[in-house]
C-alpha cells in the first residue's frame, strides 16, 4: 500500500549538484514515490544567498537560514551538498539531533570527522548515507559496506579524481605539458578556478580515507593518507612511461598490511602498464579495483563527477534512507571493529622508475648501483644515454619499500657524480 503522507526532504545547497537533485526529485516524483512506497516532497532549500530565481524550484522553498531548516520537526531527511567542514558538520549534527536522517556528498567532512557523524547517527537512531562522496555515480561505497560485508577485502586501487585523470590523459595522448593540459581542463569545466584540491591530491586523499575505512573496518582519516599531487609530473615523465609501454595515472591505493594488523592508504602518480584496465580509463572518468579474498577482483567504472552523475548517487541514497524511514529501521552504521593501525608510506612496497643526470665517465654506473645495493633496492633495468659530457640513467627497480628508496635517493643526491635526479615515480599494477 502506498502511503499518502509525503516524506519531507530538506536540501542544503543548490549549486551544480543541489539543483540537479531538486530537478530529479520534481521530474521523477511519481517513480520515486513508487520505489519508496510514499511520496517525497522537497520541503526547503537552504542557500547562502537568496533573492535570485532558481529554475524549477518554488521561490517559497528558498531560505538562507539553514539552521532553522534542519531543526524543523517535520523534516525526515536532510540532503547536504554544500561541502566543506563547517557549517556542514554543525548542520548535519543538528539535523540528526532533531530526528532527520542524512544523505551527504561531503568527502572532506567524512574523511576528517566521519566518526563523529556516525556516532551521532547511532545515538539518534537515524541513517547516514554518502555514496556520492566518492566516484560520483559509480556504485562503490554501498558494495563495500553491504555487498562485500561477508568477504575480506585485501586491496583497493583506483582512479578517483576526474580532473587529474583528464590532465594526465591529455599529457599522454597529445604530448601537452602539465600547465597546458590544466588550462584545457579549466576551459572545459573539469577543473575549478582554484584546482589545488584536485591537482595536489587532497580530493583523492579524502576519498581514499573513506574507501580504506569501509574496506578494512577501521577509522581512517585524511591525515592518515600519504599524498602526492601531479604538479611535478612532466612531459618527460609521460614520455618515459610511454617508452616502458606504460601510462601515468594518479592512483589511490589502500592495502591491508602483511601483518594483518595494519592498513596503509596513499595517493600519488604512478606508471601502470597499458595492458592494465586502469590504463584505458580516459578523460574525466573514474575506475576502482577492489581485490577481496573470496570475490577476487572487482572493477567499478563510470563518470566520477558532474552534477547529474553525483545527483544520481544522492538520489539512490535518498531512496534507501526513505525506505528505512517507512520501515522504522536504519541501514548499516560505522564498522570500525577491526581497528587496524594506519601505517606510514615508508612500509609500502612497489617498484620505482628513476631518471638521473650523471657524469658521463667510466665507473659511474657501478657507483650508482652500489648505492642501490647498500639500501637493499634491487635494480631491474638500466638505460643510459650520453650527451655533452653528461649522461642520463633511467633505472627501474624491483619491489622495495618506500623508506629504502627514500634513503637511496638521499645518498644519490649527495654524490658529486649525480648532477640531478630528474624524476622519481612509482610503478604499480603489474
Amino acid at each position: 500500500m502506498m502511503r499518502t503522507q509525503p516524506l519531507k526532504v530538506a536540501l542544503l545547497g543548490c549549486g551544480v549538484v543541489g539543483s540537479e537533485v531538486a530537478r530529479i526529485m520534481t521530474t521523477h516524483a511519481t517513480d520515486l514515490a513508487a520505489r519508496i512506497g510514499a511520496p517525497v516532497e522537497l520541503a526547503g532549500v537552504a542557500v547562502r544567498r537568496g533573492g535570485r530565481e532558481r529554475a524549477g524550484i518554488d521561490p517559497a522553498l528558498i531560505t538562507t537560514d539553514a539552521v532553522e531548516l534542519v531543526k524543523r520537526d517535520d523534516i525526515d531527511v536532510v540532503v547536504e551538498v554544500i561541502g566543506g567542514i563547517e557549517p556542514a558538520r554543525g548542520l548535519i549534527l543538528s539535523a540528526m539531533e532533531h530526528g532527520a536522517s542524512v544523505v551527504s556528498a561531503n568527502k572532506a567532512l567524512l574523511a576528517e570527522d566521519g566518526s563523529t557523524l556516525h556516532a551521532s547517527a547511532a545515538k539518534h537512531g537515524v541513517d547516514l548515507y554518502y555514496e556520492a562522496a566518492v566516484a560520483g555515480a559509480i556504485p562503490l561505497l554501498r558494495p563495500l559496506r553491504e555487498s562485500l560485508a561477508g568477504d575480506k577485502v585485501e586491496r583497493v586501487l583506483g582512479i578517483v579524481n576526474g580532473t587529474t585523470n583528464f590532465i594526465l590523459d591529455r599529457m599522454d595522448t597529445t604530448g601537452a605539458g602539465f600547465a597546458e593540459a590544466l588550462d584545457e581542463a579549466t576551459a572545459l569545466g573539469y577543473a575549478e578556478a582554484d584546482p589545488t584540491a584536485d591537482i595536489e591530491g587532497f580530493d583523492a586523499a579524502a576519498k581514499a580515507a573513506i574507501l580504506a575505512g569501509l574496506a578494512f573496518h577501521t577509522r581512517v582519516t585524511a591525515a592518515d593518507v600519504y599524498r602526492e599531487g601531479i604538479t611535478e609530473v612532466s612531459a618527460a615523465d609521460v614520455a618515459s612511461a610511454k617508452a616502458m609501454d606504460c601510462v601515468v595515472k594518479l592512483l589511490a591505493i589502500c592495502e591491508r598490511g602483511a601483518d594483518g594488523q595494519s592498513v596503509s592508504a596513499r595517493v600519488h602518480p604512478a606508471m601502470i602498464p597499458r595492458s592494465h584496465p586502469l590504463a584505458s580509463v580516459r578523460e574525466a572518468y573514474n575506475a576502482v579495483f577492489v581485490e577481496s579474498e573470496a570475490a577476487g577482483q572487482l572493477m567499478f567504472y563510470g563518470p566520477g563527477a558532474g552534477g547529474a552523475p553525483t545527483a544520481s548517487a544522492v538520489l539512490g541514497d535518498l531512496v534507501a534512507v526513505c525506505r528505512n524511514k517507512l520501515s522504522g529501521a536504519t541501514g548499516p552504521g560505522e564498522s570500525a571493529y577491526a581497528a587496524l593501525t594506519p601505517q606510514p608510506v615508508g612500509i609500502a612496497r612497489t617498484r620505482y622508475h628513476l631518471s638521473l643526470d650523471v657524469a658521463d665517465r667510466a665507473g659511474v654506473l657501478a657507483q650508482v648501483a652500489a648505492v642501490f645495493a647498500q639500501h637493499d633496492v634491487s635494480i631491474d633495468t638500466v638505460r643510459q644515454q650520453g650527451r655533452d659530457g653528461d649522461a642520463t640513467l633511467v633505472i627501474v627497480t624491483h619491489t622495495a619499500t618506500d623508506a629504502a628508496l627514500a634513503a637511496t635517493v638521499a645518498d644519490l643526491r649527495g654524490m658529486d657524480i649525480v648532477r640531478d635526479i630528474a624524476g622519481i615515480m612509482r610503478v604499480e599494477g603489474e
